[in-house]
């Protein structure tokens, strides 16, 4: 009899140690995915139509935190121009002279004509307003891919900002579209923004 209470004692240590060490690992991973939406990668869905049809109304994506420096082409998650989280594409980064536009009614970075067929929205023009912009060191020209219906840099060209954006507000670089699963997508970079100097 003795020897069964100590086999029941035994088993009930047991049970206890594997409810805690599963608490414990369960509070351990809420901790790391907490850490890792504060400071890797972090979740946004989009709410308008400025970026159709690279990201629809509802799609969400996955941003990295850590992605380093923007550079031209990059979809990226920043602080806007109203302090709200706004996703656009980089243009121009510092230095860069953007012009709309050439003869053939294309943006020109650095003199050279880019060719946004890949994203720009399906029979939308490369910009309905004119401009011509040397983008500060240090901030970004930026742009949605359905220009007719983006409120981007070209929309903030009469504040003190000019429609820059600072490197620094920028929150991360869109790296996969998850949702829906049906139009999961890993961005690439566009090829177009290569032949730029």
């Amino acid at each position: 009899m003795a020897g069964t209470k100590k086999a029941e004692g035994v088993g009930k240590d047991k049970k206890k140690g594997g409810f805690r060490e599963t608490v414990l690992l369960l509070v351990l991973g809420v901790g790391i995915a907490l850490l890792l939406q504060a400071f890797v990668v972090g979740s946004f869905y989009i709410p308008s139509v400025s970026m159709e049809n690279t990201l629809l109304v509802n799609d969400r994506v996955f941003v990295n935190k850590l992605a380093g420096k923007p550079e031209r082409g990059d979809i990226v998650v920043f602080k806007g121009w109203n302090g709200e989280d706004t996703i656009k594409r980089v243009i121009g980064i510092g230095g860069d002279k953007v012009v709309c536009c050439d003869p053939q009614k294309r943006i020109t970075v650095n003199g050279t004509p880019l060719d946004e067929a890949s994203y720009l929205y399906p029979d939308d023009f490369a910009s309905g307003d004119n401009f011509d912009v040397t983008v500060p060191p240090g901030k970004l020209w930026l742009m949605g891919d359905h220009r007719s219906a983006s409120a981007d840099s070209r929309a903030h060209m009469e504040e003190p900002g000019k429609g820059f954006i600072s490197e620094d507000a920028m929150i991360g670089k869109a790296v996969v579209r998850y949702w829906p699963l049906s139009r999961g997508y890993l961005f690439s970079h566009p090829e177009t923004f290569d032949k730029v100097k």
